[in-house]
Order: structure tokens, then sequence, then C-alpha cells
């Protein structure tokens, strides 16, 4: 049995429905037992620490949670993600830290020979993941590689990186890549990520790589070796890539919205990409989650909140006296919550195309 099968120990199977996002009476730090983090947008943005991220965490281990940080940024080396996570104020050590250059280069290591060289576009995380898979890394293509992998390199990574892999795919060497997320988070805003830089590489040469991050399964299969957890929780920003890998391993997820994705957009979201629990931020982590009532012909309901479709437009209603901790209808989050519901039951097995705009306006989402 696969450490990741979304299983608990007490044999309950995991909480996920595709029609809602789920519930639990006791809060998440201590239903599961480690916090399998996404980091750029959940834990930091542009270095600096996301607003209540240190706390939430420090809370959640002390509550018994371990926490590990997966993460598809293959820019730095695990001891240096780790150090930078302890002056946020967590106490990481590297071993806790799981990226998509682990995954990509032991992929690589099992289809080419003990020794290789590899041609490494991206950062030093790749470089030191390569060596501890007895890899050799180089940086022209007239070095003889036997392999390309491409890799998040940061916002100074030279154009002329691409022209080498384009070079070296050209004479017929296999391709691979850490990640293809194309957006990254900053302190600036949202910037490209290592999903456009492939596709720069993949429109000049017409090749397709093999893909190691997440939601792919040799990601999955990376932290699988790595962590050993039981009963693991998938926290993420993104839909494309934390959720749908959480989706893919058969495992429970938190979205938090200090990311890249925005309330619309879970709205929106088809089955792979709904998260079984949706949070503001990483205090979700210490809290029960509330269930979500109802159904398609009542409406949904959460806190002082109820959702529902009519006439192709989410509507959302507030009762404060059903209560929901204060405002109109109780917690923004509740609502959302309800919305969704509403949202992901009309849609089915796709996407909802209802008009949220005034529901959301209504949470201040």
């Amino acid at each position: 049995m696969s450490p990741l099968n979304g299983n608990r120990s007490d044999g309950s199977e995991r909480s996920a429905r595709p029609d809602r996002p789920g519930g639990s009476a006791t809060p998440l730090c201590t239903a599961y037992d480690t916090a399998l983090l996404d980091l750029d947008g959940v834990v930091y943005a542009g270095g600096a620490a996301i607003a209540h991220a240190v706390d939430a965490l420090l809370t959640a281990r002390d509550a018994g949670m371990r926490l590990a940080y997966v993460t598809n940024n293959a820019l730095r080396p695990p001891d240096e993600v780790a150090r930078h996570i302890t002056e946020l104020g967590v106490p990481t050590e590297p071993a806790e830290v799981i990226n998509s250059a682990q995954a990509v280069a032991r992929l690589i290591s099992e289809q080419v020979p003990p020794g290789s060289r590899v041609l490494v576009i991206g950062g030093e995380g790749l470089r030191v993941a390569l060596r501890e898979r007895g890899l050799v890394p180089v940086e022209s293509a007239d070095d003889d590689p036997a392999a390309v992998v491409q890799g998040y390199g940061g916002p100074e990574l030279p154009w002329g990186r691409f022209a080498e892999a384009c070079y070296a795919i050209a004479r017929g060497v296999p391709w691979y890549a850490s990640n293809t997320d194309l957006t990254i988070p900053s302190a600036r805003g949202i910037a490209p990520g290592n999903g456009a830089a492939v596709e720069v590489v993949r429109i000049a040469t017409g090749a397709e790589p093999q893909v190691a991050g997440k939601p792919l399964p040799p990601m999955h299969r990376e932290t699988v070796l790595r962590t050993g957890a039981r009963r693991p929780l998938v926290v993420g920003d993104r839909l494309d890539t934390d959720i749908e890998g959480a989706f893919n391993g058969d495992v429970d997820s938190l979205l938090v919205l200090t990311g890249v994705t925005d309330a619309a957009r879970l709205l929106a979201a088809e089955p792979r990409h709904r998260p079984t629990y949706v949070d503001a931020d990483l205090r979700g982590l210490l809290t029960p989650q509330p269930e979500v009532t109802g159904g398609p012909g009542s409406g949904f309901a959460c806190g002082g909140w109820h959702a529902s479709v009519r006439d192709g437009v989410l509507v959302l209603d507030g009762d404060a006296g059903l209560g929901g901790g204060g405002g109109e209808g109780g917690a923004p989050m509740d609502g959302l919550r309800a919305l969704c519901a509403a949202a992901w039951s009309a849609a089915g097995d796709g996407a909802c195309t209802a008009d949220a705009g005034k529901a959301l306006s209504r949470l201040g989402l």
C-alpha cells in the first residue's frame, strides 16, 4: 500500500467529494500526519513570508503535524531552501525539502548510463540533484551530453541558455523539464515560470520534454520516497499543479488563496482541480473545516451563507441568524465554500460557467 494512498490509519476513506469542499470536525493539523506544503505562494512570495504563514506552521508542528516542503521550483538546492525557511522563523532541515529537481534527476538517472553528462538549463538546484544521482552537469551542447534538463533559472537566466538547449535537442539529445508551471508568484506580482521558458524551447525545436514535477507521477513518487507520510495533506495555491497532483495521488488537499489561484478560478475548477478544503491562508491548518450542507435542489449552505445557481448566475444569500461569526451571513470563506458547492454541482464533470461576479463581490473576493 502506498504511503500516499489517501486512507486514514483508522481505515476511513479520503474526504474529497467532487461536488463540494469537505468538512473536518477536528483541526487539519491533527486530522493529518504530514503537510506537503508548496512554497511559492503558500509559505512565501518573492522571498518574504506570507502573512500568518510562520505562526501557523509553528502551531501546526507543535500540534504534532510533520512539515514537508514540496515545490516545483528547481532553482535552489534543499539546503538553501531549508536555510531560507529557517530564517523566516520555521526551523527546517534539508531532508524536509523535496523539489522537482530531485524528481527529474531521478527520472534521468533511470534512462541514461551512470556518470552521464547532462546539459543544465537552470539553477544550482538542478546541478545538486544531478550530482546526487551520480550524473555530471555540463554547460554546453558541445560537451556531448546524454540529456538536456531544464528548470527554473530565475529572472537573470541568460537567453543564450535556451539556445544551448535547442542545439542539443536538434542533435537528438533527449529533453527533460523539472516542471511546466507557466507562472511563479513574486513580491511584485506574478512572473513567468519555468513553463514559459519550456515553451520557448518547444517552439524553437518542435520537441516535447519529459516532465517530472507536479502534478505528474515522478514528483508524487519522489515525495513518497522522501517523506513516508501515512495521512498526508497537500497544501498549495495552484489548481493545475498542487491540487491536480493531490487528485492524481488520491490524497486530500487544502487550497490557500495567497498565491496564483483566486476565487473565480476556484469556482470554475473541473473535478481534478477541486481541492478537498479551501481557506484564506495557512491558518486553515489550525481549525476544523465546516461542512457544506444541502443539494442542487435546495441550494448549499455553509456558516451563515446559502448559494445556488439561478438562470446562469451564482446567487449568494446571507442570514446572520444561521451563525457564522459575524458580518453579512458570516465568514467570507464560508460563503466561498457554499459557492464552490453550488458551482461544482452545477458543472458536474466540467467547469462552471455561471456568472459569479456579484456573489464574489459580496464576499470581498
